[in-house]
């Protein structure tokens, strides 16, 4: 029913409501359009195709159980597709900051799906010829919906974006590891000269924290794989099937191509955010690692002449407003940038899961925004980082230089001298600027032949003792 131009009519059980008329929601969304006009931060489109399926499934599912009509599942599968697909992704206009259960965006959903679904029937917007609630909605509840949601648009995401993107930069360390594998350099402790290391084994060692990475983001889809649905109100199953929600996650997982299951403990599952605060708590031990690592290769690409200068790293832009040819370390720095973006939202998310009290937790929309946005930073600038700077990264000769200066090649000395003879050495080298080499030449009764074979800083790389017993 339309009352005058640009609006139609719809009605809840609160009674009518005015809706702008190319809309397909209803009034339920447009009373919490008016109740939360707080940002402009909306679901995500994992997020849409994950509640697009999940409605898809349930109608065929109800439809299976003798519950719902062919004819009526027949318009809600082909509109919930089109949910999931995306094609009215312009029709979710609940702000993230709403009812903590998440109602407002299930009835979102419902009511863009039964509209489009009317229209498919030849009815107008609003008819209710497919009904939002006892059609769409049906053996569900928001309770149930919304946590299952998160999970699934999570899992997907870290399937389809996370760890393809995770993978791509652990190949790119790893073809580093291996091009400098015979680049010997200065180790450094507590930000100190240490014993010798090669450039590849440092690289070894941040490709060895992205396959962690990789890991934890599987520990993470485990975790997810678990889901609420099928405990409606408040864990207890009422007005669902008993075999709705494991029919129903069968036939989501096809769909998604993720597996999930429906929950042992209902109770659990719609009570905490606890899988949530879980995934979300290895998506940030993946942040800080890669924290970690674009950060060491800031440092060492620092200078080019006052700075450690041992990698040479891709010039992308031009660094500086006033000082003309200063090139930034910017990729590492945008990547340095998202894992403490990345950070926060997992405090965010623990907070959201602390939000817990009694059968329902009050949080979800806020959790499944910042985990989300979790899972798509850290993909989208792991591959960046890897394409834009680790794949071009060079080596320069000031590493392998400063080598032989390094006070602590003293350590290869101590199972000869022992280890307060080697220290007195190092000190001695330190105060006259003399190489160890040249200390110990002066200070024992090793050949040249012998220190050099003890103080071979390549072979300091390798695990044993060089000389003999002190």
């Amino acid at each position: 029913m339309t009352d005058k131009k640009g609006v139609r009519i719809e009605r809840d059980t609160m009674g009518p409501m005015e809706v702008p008329e190319s809309a397909y929601y209803g009034a339920s969304t447009q009373r919490a359009v008016l109740n939360f006009p707080i940002s402009s931060l909306r679901f995500s489109r994992s997020f849409i195709r994950a509640l697009g399926l999940i409605k898809l499934a349930a109608a065929q599912t109800n439809n299976d159980l003798g519950l719902l009509d062919k004819k009526t599942m027949d318009l809600i599968v082909q509109a919930a597709q089109e949910v999931a697909d995306g094609k009215f992704d312009e029709h979710f206009v609940v702000d993230i900051f709403q009812t903590g259960s998440g109602t407002s965006t299930n009835m979102n959903a419902n009511e863009v799906i039964a509209n489009r679904a009317a229209e498919h029937a030849g009815q107008t917007r609003g008819s209710k010829v497919v009904h939002p609630n006892d059609h769409v909605n049906k053996g569900q509840s928001s309770n149930d919906v919304i946590p299952t949601v998160i999970h699934l648009a999570a899992l997907m995401e870290i399937q389809g974006q996370l760890i393809p993107a995770l993978e791509k930069l652990h190949r790119a360390l790893a073809q580093k590891r291996e091009q400098f594998k015979n680049t010997v350099k200065t180790g450094r402790t507590h930000l100190q000269d240490a014993t010798p290391i090669t450039l590849g084994q440092e690289f070894d060692g941040y490709a060895g924290q992205v396959e962690r990475g990789i890991k934890r983001a599987k520990a993470a889809m485990a975790e997810l794989s678990e889901v609420a649905l099928g405990g409606t109100a408040v864990g207890s199953g009422v007005n669902t099937h008993p075999e709705f929600a494991s029919r129903t996650c069968a036939k989501v997982s096809k769909l998604a191509g993720v597996k999930i299951t429906e929950s042992t403990s209902h109770f659990q599952a719609q009570s905490t955010l606890d899988n949530a605060v879980m995934a979300s708590g290895c998506l940030r031990t993946i942040a800080v690692s890669l924290h970690k690592i674009a950060n060491d290769i800031r440092l060492l690409g620092s200078g080019p002449r006052a700075g450690l200068g041992e990698l040479l790293l891709p010039e992308v832009q031009p660094g500086s407003s006033i000082m003309p040819g200063k090139v930034n370390p910017v990729i590492a720095e945008a990547l340095i940038q998202v894992c403490a973006n990345v950070v926060a939202n997992d405090i965010a998310v623990v907070q959201s899961g602390q939000w817990s009290f009694f059968e329902l937790n009050t949080m979800m929309p806020l959790a499944a925004y910042h985990l989300l946005q979790e899972i798509s930073l850290l993909a989208t600038a792991s591959v960046n980082f890897a394409d834009q700077c680790v794949t071009g990264i060079q080596a320069t000769d000031k590493g392998p230089q400063l080598v032989e200066q390094g006070l602590m090649l003293a350590t290869a000395l101590v199972p000869v001298v022992g280890y307060d003879k080697a220290a007195a050495m190092a000190k001695h080298a330190a105060k006259t600027g003399q190489t160890i080499m040249q200390v110990a030449k002066e200070q024992t009764q090793l050949s040249d032949a012998e220190l050099r074979k003890i103080l071979d800083p390549m072979e300091m790389t390798k695990p044993g003792a060089v000389g003999g017993s002190g």
